[in-house]
């Protein structure tokens, strides 16, 4: 048996050996990976429909990130300038990708769903100063009829109807945005 083992072994390897790969040519040949719908990948800081950021700036991503690789820095948001509907807002946020393990920790600890995990993996640059992801690169595109902030809240006629998302049409607020969008915005 010990024998018939080892060569049934030798062809797994063989087999395997000369199976082509999505990274042979990549990324000049071939189709792109498609991944998993829920694969932890890039984050990304979404938006209320009307374009304020949902972040308030709680840090609790940062508290629970096991490889201390976000660093969140709050603000108090004023009448003049409001970034977020709450009191507050994330004035600094930043994922270090060279320590973050894509675990998806954060994204749980999360309070009002502002940091989620997208399917884009080409996370690979070429200086360290380029995989530190600041707000800007972060935060999720505008789609048409967001306004960008700071301004005032403009869903709703109270904090209820705000938070649940609903615009004048009182349905809920379904659009994403496409892959397209982000890559022109220039993140």
């Amino acid at each position: 048996m010990g024998a018939f083992d080892a060569w049934a072994g030798f062809g797994v390897t063989f087999r395997t050996m000369f199976r082509k790969t999505f990274t042979q040519g990549y990324p000049e040949k071939g189709k792109e990976k498609v991944t998993a719908p829920r694969f932890h990948g890039r984050h990304q800081l979404n938006r209320w429909p009307d374009g304020l950021e949902k972040c308030v700036g709680c840090e609790l991503c940062a508290w629970a990130c096991p490889a201390d690789a976000i660093y969140v820095e709050g603000a108090d948001n004023t009448d003049v300038e409001r970034y977020s509907p709450g009191e507050r807002y994330g004035r600094v946020y930043q994922i270090n990708y060279l320590r973050c393990i894509l675990c998806g920790l954060c994204i749980e600890a999360c309070p009002t769903r502002a940091l989620t995990m997208t399917n884009d993996f080409k996370l690979a640059d070429v200086t360290r100063e380029k995989m530190i992801y600041t707000k800007d690169r972060l935060l999720a595109p505008l789609l048409p009829g967001m306004e960008q902030p700071p301004h005032p809240r403009r869903l709703g006629a109270d904090e209820k109807d705000y938070f649940l998302g609903l615009p004048s049409t009182g349905q809920p607020d379904n659009r994403t945005p496409s892959v397209g969008d982000d890559r022109e915005a220039g993140r």
